[in-house]
């Protein structure tokens, strides 16, 4: 009898059990069916004695040239700015987290900054891979996430619209994947390409395809390289001797500039073309200085060219404070605090900051005069930098045309 009611009761938990299952695997898939709304709890953070900004950049790492760059540029414009009064007599605060190149440690950074810390609002990171991992924590917190330098195209607008949370101040990778297209054909009159790009990276990968679709010319020869390769001479052995006016390399300087040195040290002297992968100085560094001449690269900045009022006074005080002329990620991080500054003007949180942001037009920063757009990404001029001697050596306006 006892057994009996052993079995019995064994065989209701396991109904139970069961039942229990059954109803889970329904809300998952009727989860799967229909992706949930992840600003729809979205809170956002208030605005305190301080306006506080959460700083996630490479500053250690692979890429960490770019970050601490953008390090630069943002301690510069916050002690500008608290100088002046700060943001409706609020100082602005500063919390800073190395993701050091590596997007999990993005994504928890983001997470710290919203959550522990409290942030009104983030800048960074600075790489389009950092920043699409850390851009679902912006979304979920109601925190606003403005990227200096990520360019990947999906970064503001996913697959059920747009981010409400995620911006950029720079332009995006199919942008500079037209530029590239229409300079090469028009400005440098090279109707044979070659395309060599880094297959492991989302950017460079974007970038190429744009390319593609927009060049008017013939690509005679495609090639692919990964981050970390060193030894590219098999590749460039390949279409050394091929019939072609230049070589487009989407990718980022820790390659091109060694591939630019073997290709030149190979005795290919054709122009060579990037994106602003290549803009900062270790692409020199890695090419040695006099291997790059005829290098060209997308750039929204440069030293060469005034694109405001505001971008000479810049470059003098940030020679004032490092020793040195800023860089495009200096400037564009420069620009990305007094973006967040303007957006904060009569904010009480950061949900407000983000709406402000959405509706940003006319704002004149140092990378030029700016709007943002429905999708989130800055309506500015694009410039094509020309190197010489291992430094920038010129700076040409680049429009695109209907006919790119």
């Amino acid at each position: 009898y006892k057994r009996q009611n052993l079995r019995r009761e064994i065989l209701m938990h396991k109904k139970i059990a069961l039942t229990a299952l059954t109803f889970l695997a329904s809300i998952t898939l009727a989860a799967c069916s229909k992706s949930p709304d992840v600003t729809a709890n979205a809170t956002g953070t208030t605005i305190g004695d301080t306006l506080k900004i959460g700083v996630n950049l490479e500053l250690t790492g692979a890429v960490a040239a770019y970050g601490n760059a953008e390090n630069d540029g943002i301690k510069l414009a916050v002690e500008e700015i608290n100088k002046a009064g700060g943001v409706d007599g609020k100082k602005i605060e500063l919390v800073t987290k190395d993701n050091k190149s590596e997007n999990a440690e993005a994504s928890t950074a983001a997470t710290n900054l919203a959550i522990q810390s409290q942030v009104n609002a983030m800048i960074g990171p600075a790489t389009s891979g950092a920043v699409s991992a850390a851009s679902l924590n912006a979304q979920k917190t109601g925190v606003p996430l403005l990227t200096p330098s990520g360019t990947q195209d999906d970064l503001t607008v996913g697959s059920d619209g747009v981010k409400k949370d995620v911006f950029r101040t720079t332009f995006q990778d199919s942008f500079q994947g037209q530029v590239l297209a229409q300079y090469a054909y028009s400005n440098l009159n090279a109707k044979k390409v070659v395309l060599y790009y880094d297959n492991s990276s989302d950017y460079a990968k974007g970038i190429a395809e744009e390319f593609q679709e927009k060049y008017h010319g013939e690509i005679v020869a495609t090639a692919t390289f990964a981050s970390g390769d060193k030894d590219f001479q098999s590749a460039l052995t390949k279409f050394k001797n091929l019939d072609y006016d230049a070589i487009v390399m989407p990718g980022y300087y820790t390659e091109t500039g060694i591939i630019t040195k073997q290709a030149r040290d190979m005795g290919i002297e054709v122009p060579i073309l990037g994106p602003d992968g290549f803009n900062d100085d270790s692409f020199a560094d890695l090419a040695g200085t006099a291997n790059t001449h005829d290098v060209y690269y997308v750039s929204g900045y440069s030293t060469k060219t005034a694109l405001s009022d505001k971008a000479t006074e810049f470059i003098a005080a940030y020679k004032e404070k490092y020793g040195s002329e800023p860089n495009m990620f200096a400037a564009l991080a420069y620009d990305s605090v007094y973006m967040i500054a303007k957006a904060a003007e009569g904010a009480e949180t950061s949900i407000d900051i983000a709406n402000n942001l959405a509706n940003l037009t006319d704002f004149e920063g140092v990378t030029g005069t700016m709007t943002i757009d429905e999708d989130h990404n800055p309506i500015k001029t694009a410039l094509m930098v020309k190197m010489k001697d291992g430094v920038e050596d010129s700076a040409e306006a680049v429009e695109i045309t209907g006919d790119n």
